[in-house]
């Protein structure tokens, strides 16, 4: 495995935020970010059973635990410190992991050495890290790099566990006060909930966007109500404001018995939400999503569980739903009605922030390699991290449907989602504790202070949440393991595939030394090879001239290598270099992306391919080095046609012509064929600029070359992996591979970064033993 990427500064140009650019984010985050956090009262009080509350010191206490959580958590812990620890706009755990991967040499992702060092060589870090006796003993220490991924793996996984419970729970329990009778409560909201859930996933694919904008208002609306609810009890019971005091705690936790435990694991349902505050980074900004909740939502939420709590303890004994959020409303039939509409719509808008983070998390994972390939639909043109994936929203939607179906109940669905809330944060204190002292080189006194005041409030709700197991909590256990296994197998497969053909790599100068004599013919044309390697010629390239001793005039070996860091610059993006003597005409080059770049969508990646080129051979004689035999691996950084001056290209508009390809033969069978228009399609020509004195003929004579080879056409070479396993293994590498083979045949096909011609398209299979 070749070492971590070297730590040096790649991000994207990102635009000065203005207050009115704030402003509108701040109005969407509300829809997106905050849906969560405000729907909460629907189910911190309503999932616990008024019988289980023994007097009315006890809702006093209940109330000041979740007043200490929310100040400590939400706005303590995320909004003033972890949202500092963003990876250039990005959030979540595996935004943490990326940073520590490049700060700290931790990471086990595949990764290329060749580019690690032509980074290096290009940008100096402003401040070199200091050799501590910590980093010391995590970058040597393999078994603390396998313990880092496991977290971060672990973090997203309950991230996205947390995708499919909070929306059933949202649903389900703006349904409880809808009966007063017991069978009907039970039963009458599940397909409702169904219903809302199936419009939630729906409206995904218009993006975060149209979402905010459609679900801030409702958000607005519904913030206003419960703070009016909260003003109105407060002002009738106004005692309640004495349980603020952290001596309502210290009795609690002195006279607390099982049960009275088990209740604090439905109060940690209050700060559900904040860890979306972070992994919904990359969709907003960092003063929108701060200002957002230190003067709207955390305000408004603790006027509500004030008012709540002041009326319950008030009218304990009442009725068994007394400790619903619509018994506290001012006695009015009207007023009821209108509190069961708008919590069903409000519950639909408190899912949004815990989709909308799983959407961000498995794009990051992907981009990563630790998730399977699925379709990744950037909805924003400014903003980057806004993405949408559809796959992934239709899983989602069944499996919370399957939640919703299977357990039913909203006290089962609240212990479940309580364990999935306060595992992920604790994930993410650790990983931000590692952060602290590596990346950002506070002393360790620092490191284990945001530990032990943030971790301890955590080990105690983990600890009570942990006591519901029997009573829904192992759902989360099962969905975990769901998501982890994948991300593990799909990550160990590609670990090994990448390993393999790093081991069977051929020589460069087996593919050069060959000759006519031998029965190995040069074509016309440009062949492009696509391979995850960046030295050496690849096992199946290989396989295929040995097969068949013919290989075109002109050869590009492209390598598409994923960097943890969110967006690379365009003029950074591609690293070209030369394989051999220039007489041979065997370039590589490596596509450098970030997790959140979208460049493998492009149309027009074989025009920045062939630019870039141009660019390398036109600034190759500025080099110091000897040109005559380039040193393999010694690269220049380039950004296609935005940079090159050595080609002139000129866009055509032509009509595509019918072919005898397989899908032109179908699409002629079709009588309606003839009834559409003939299709355009953009094609890009390169000439050379006009003869100038300081071009040398040399040079000239090998661009003239490339775009000859160019205009006499292109073919694409994709490697066919069939992966089996090595005899002898164990029970859990047979299954990660054979989980990953099966991943593999199910997922979307390998993206490349252009629409590759069928007719044009060679794959080559090859046997991998692992």
């Amino acid at each position: 495995m070749d070492p971590p990427l070297s730590p040096v500064s790649l991000s994207y140009p990102m635009n000065k935020e203005t207050w009115r650019h704030t402003i509108i984010l701040s109005f969407q985050s509300l829809g997106v970010v905050y849906g969560r956090l405000s729907t909460a009262p629907l189910y911190v009080f309503g999932s616990i059973d008024a019988k289980d509350v023994k007097s009315k010191e006890e809702i006093y206490e209940l109330f000041s635990f979740a007043f200490w959580t929310l100040t400590i958590i939400p706005l303590l812990k995320y909004a003033l410190i972890v949202l500092k620890a963003d990876d250039q706009g990005e959030g979540g755990t595996f935004a943490l992991y990326s940073l520590l991967c490049r700060h700290a040499k931790v990471g086990l992702l595949p990764s290329d050495k060749t580019a690690a060092e032509t980074m290096h060589h290009e940008e100096i870090p402003s401040k070199i890290k200091m050799r501590t006796r910590a980093r010391w003993a995590i970058e040597n220490h393999k078994s603390c790099h396998y313990f880092l991924l496991l977290l971060a793996l672990v973090g997203s996984c309950l991230i996205i566990c947390d995708g499919v419970l909070t929306p059933s729970i949202s649903a389900a329990s703006s349904e409880k006060a809808d009966s007063t009778d017991k069978y009907l409560t039970k039963y009458i909201p599940v397909p409702t909930a169904c219903a809302i859930l199936v419009c939630l996933f729906t409206l995904q694919k218009y993006g975060t966007h149209k979402i905010g904008f459609l679900f801030a208002p409702v958000v607005i609306i519904w913030i206003v109500f419960i703070s009016t609810m909260g003003i109105y009890n407060i002002s009738r019971y106004p005692s309640i404001l004495r349980s603020v005091s952290p001596v309502y705690i210290v009795r609690f936790i002195r006279n607390a018995d099982i049960t009275s435990w088990k209740l604090l694991g439905r109060i940690v349902l209050c700060i559900a939400g904040s860890e979306a505050m972070f992994a919904d980074l990359g969709h907003f900004s960092k003063k929108s999503i701060q200002v957002t909740f230190a003067l709207i939502i955390y305000p408004v939420l603790i006027i509500c569980y004030a008012g709540q709590a002041a009326f319950i303890s008030n009218h304990l004994g009442v009725t068994p739903y007394v400790t619903h959020l619509s018994e506290s409303l001012p006695i009015s039939r009207d007023l009821h009605h209108v509190f069961t509409v708008l919590s069903l719509i409000a519950s639909l808008v408190g899912s949004q922030a815990t989709i909308t983070a799983s959407f961000s998390i498995i794009n990051q994972c992907q981009a990563l390699g630790c998730f399977p390939r699925v379709k990744v639909i950037h909805t924003s043109d400014k903003i980057y991290g806004q993405v949408y994936i559809p796959d992934v929203t239709w899983i989602l939607m069944v499996l919370s449907l399957g939640v919703t179906f299977g357990l039913g109940d909203i006290t089962t669905i609240a212990n479940a989602t309580g364990l999935t809330v306060i595992c992920g944060m604790s994930v993410t204190s650790c990983l931000m504790s590692l952060v602290i002292a590596l990346y950002w080189d506070k002393s360790l006194f620092f490191s284990v202070c945001f530990v032990l005041a943030f971790g301890s409030v955590e080990a105690m709700y983990l600890f009570s949440s942990l006591m519901n197991f029997s009573k829904g909590t192992w759902c989360v256990l099962v969905l975990t393991s769901l998501f982890l296994m994948t991300m593990l197998s799909w990550h160990y497969g590609t670990v090994k595939k990448y390993a393999f053909d790093v081991e069977n790599k051929v020589a460069v100068d087996w593919l050069t030394d060959l000759s006519p004599g031998l029965g190995v013919n040069r074509v016309q044309g440009i062949g492009f090879i696509y391979t995850e390697i960046v030295t050496g010629i690849p096992s199946f390239f290989s396989h295929f001239v040995t097969n068949l001793p013919a290989f075109h005039e002109l050869l590009v070996f492209v390598s598409f290598k994923p960097l943890p860091v969110p967006y690379i610059p365009q003029s950074k993006r591609y690293l070209i270099g030369r394989v051999g003597h220039k007489e041979y005409k065997i370039y590589r080059c490596i596509v450098r992306y970030g997790y959140c770049d979208h460049m493998r969508d492009t149309h027009d990646f074989e025009e920045h391919i062939i630019s870039s080129i141009g660019e390398f051979i036109a600034r190759e004689e500025q080099e110091d080095e000897d040109q005559e035999a380039m040193a393999e691996g010694r690269m220049i950084a380039l950004g296609g046609p935005s940079t090159s001056a050595a080609l002139i290209p000129v866009t055509e508009i032509e009509e595509n012509e019918v072919s005898q390809t397989s899908a032109d033969i179908e699409s002629q069978r079709s009588p309606l064929i003839d009834s559409y228009p003939p299709v355009k399609r953009k094609k890009v020509r390169f000439f050379l600029p006009p003869t100038s004195p300081k071009v040398n003929p040399a040079v000239r004579r090998e661009l003239q070359e490339l775009v000859d080879a160019r205009e006499r056409g292109t073919a694409y070479f994709l490697g066919k992996p069939h992966l089996s396993v090595r005899k002898g293994s164990n029970f859990f590498k047979r299954f990660l591979i054979m989980n990953y083979i099966f991943l593999d045949k199910n997922c979307r096909e390998p993206p490349v970064a252009l629409n590759i011609p069928h007719a044009a398209l060679l794959e080559v299979g090859m046997a991998y033993i692992v």
